[in-house]
């Protein structure tokens, strides 16, 4: 994710706070992609930080649906320097002061909001106000009701939504799920999916800022975990429960959650556990069935995700997980088609999120 240049975090949201209620751009719709059905479509990346830069940006050099069109960020010498690199036209670039404008540009048909969590509510519903469809980078926001304002933002604007779940697109997490649904191995008798990383950077980043984050490692690891019990079964949790936090390092994690586990439970009585940290390596799905054992380690990587069953080894050629999510959503926009990672999604995970920490707080088993 970006740091945004001489900006503290107070003075970003303020500066990024001009348009929720006064935008009155009017879209250019005609230029919008139900008019090129044969063409890639334009996506702006909101939001230059290390994601952006490491992942979605290469990602973007091999779709087949869609292309690299605009930039929007607060560091106009990483813009230009961005620009260059990927040969966006300077029209096509925009600042957190300007964005709305962006309403005005044909060449892009979708926004991709990779934000700090708490920014995330603001420019989608600004990109969507200004005509576009939205991928917005996980977790979706920092409450279920802003998730939901969000949704209907979009619905509103009559434009698609879509969270940034890459590993809807990851061949061993779609084994798991077809090994579950066929009962390849019989019944489902056990799953416990783990995730997190060793968090030892500057103690004043965004993610170790509440305001911004929204809360630490549950929502920023922890919705991998959740993501993949629901995805692999298809149900959504009723309950948490045996939900507890340990704090490695209290200073650094003053305002968020370092170490969280926690219980789902099913409605037909099934139970997950669930783990995420700042200070693990962590990422693996276990799940046990009647005839043997599946295991993903990694799970949750970017590539070089592994995964053995009771027959061996799975084996599948390497993805660019996100240029099958980003190719994906732009077909949908092109053929009118919801995203099969839509906003909704992200508002379940949120509600899940929402009564861990409630979980957290009162000690007790908590409706979803």
């Amino acid at each position: 994710m970006e740091k945004y240049q001489q900006l503290s975090r107070r003075g970003f949201i303020r500066a990024g706070a001009i348009g929720i209620g006064t935008l009155s751009l009017t879209p250019a719709l005609s230029a919008l992609a139900l008019n090129k059905p044969d063409k890639k479509l334009g996506i702006a990346i909101v939001g230059l930080g290390m994601y952006a830069g490491g992942q979605i940006a290469p990602a973007l050099q091999h779709t087949q649906n869609c292309y690299l069109a605009g930039l929007v960020s607060g560091h106009p010498t990483k813009a230009a320097e961005w620009a260059a690199k990927y040969n966006v036209p300077s029209k096509n670039i925009y600042n957190y002061q300007n964005f709305d404008t962006i309403a005005q540009n044909p060449d892009i048909d979708i926004v991709y909001v990779i934000l700090p969590v708490a920014l995330h509510k603001e420019y989608t519903i600004r990109a969507a106000k200004a005509g576009k469809h939205v991928i917005c980078e996980k977790p979706m926001a920092v409450t279920v009701k802003d998730c939901e304002e969000m949704v209907a933002a979009c619905k509103k604007a009559n434009r698609l939504l879509s969270i940034g779940y890459r590993m809807h697109f990851d061949p061993y997490a779609l084994e798991l799920k077809r090994i579950y649904q066929k009962q390849v191995y019989g019944k489902l008798k056990a799953f416990e999916a783990a995730n997190g990383f060793f968090y030892n950077t500057d103690p004043k980043a965004w993610r170790l800022n509440k305001a911004l984050a929204g809360g630490g490692s549950l929502m920023d690891m922890g919705i991998y975990t959740i993501q993949a019990a629901r995805f692999t079964t298809g149900m959504e949790p009723v309950a948490v429960m045996n939900v507890r936090q340990e704090k490695t390092n209290p200073e650094l994690f003053k305002e968020v959650d370092d170490k969280v586990f926690w219980d789902m439970e099913f409605p037909n009585g099934f139970v997950a556990k669930c783990k995420s940290s700042y200070s693990d390596q962590l990422s693996s799905v276990h799940a046990e069935f009647e005839r043997g054992n599946v295991d993903v380690k990694p799970a949750f990587y970017y590539n070089g995700n592994k995964g053995t069953t009771p027959d061996g080894p799975m084996n599948f050629p390497p993805v660019i997980q996100q240029t099958l999510q980003m190719d994906d959503f732009a077909n949908c926009v092109k053929i009118n088609k919801k995203s099969q990672v839509p906003g909704e999604e992200g508002v379940k995970d949120m509600k899940v999120v929402e009564a861990i920490y409630r979980g957290l707080a009162s000690g007790k088993r908590e409706l979803v």
